[in-house]
């Protein structure tokens, strides 16, 4: 089948069988960031944003993309929160990093000032072997504060 959609803001068409899921049909067009790992929705490896949603792209059928907005960790423009991750060494193996950046910018984005509580409950479906979450929470709280104090003008 033949669809289209629009892939980290450029429009794209693909040729992908009816059953193929969304994270394979990106990876088959050369966008490898979005990592399958469990195939089963539990990991959160697979993670992407679907019309500004994170989703788990193992469990969305490509042909349910058409017409739709699709970001991968290519196209996330959340470079203050990558350079978080990578100042905390948030990243070990890189695994789940792309979805763990997917979700936590879908957090930053609803929530101007998320408390460590907040942060822990919105990952809490994404898995991450090598860094204890630590990590991975410190620099999401960092980047909540700076963009706090940058929109309203606030001292910490």
């Amino acid at each position: 089948m033949r669809i289209a959609f629009h892939l980290n803001g450029e429009a794209i068409e693909i040729e992908a069988d009816p059953r193929q899921s969304l994270g394979d049909a990106v990876r088959a067009a050369g966008f490898t960031g979005t990592h399958l790992g469990c195939e089963h929705g539990v990991c959160g490896a697979c993670t992407l944003q679907l019309d500004g949603v994170a989703v788990r792209s193992c469990l969305i059928l490509a042909v349910q993309a058409e017409g739709l907005d699709v970001v991968t960790i290519e196209g996330l423009e959340a470079d203050d929160l990558k350079a978080a991750f990578v100042r905390h060494n948030a990243l070990q193996c890189g695994y789940c990093t792309p979805g763990m950046l997917i979700t936590a910018s879908e957090l930053l984005e609803s929530c101007c000032l998320p408390d460590r509580a907040m942060i822990r409950d919105h990952l809490s479906g994404n898995y991450c072997r090598c860094t204890g979450y630590q990590a991975i929470i410190d620099a999401v709280e960092e980047v909540a504060l700076a963009r706090h104090v940058a929109i309203s003008g606030a001292r910490l």
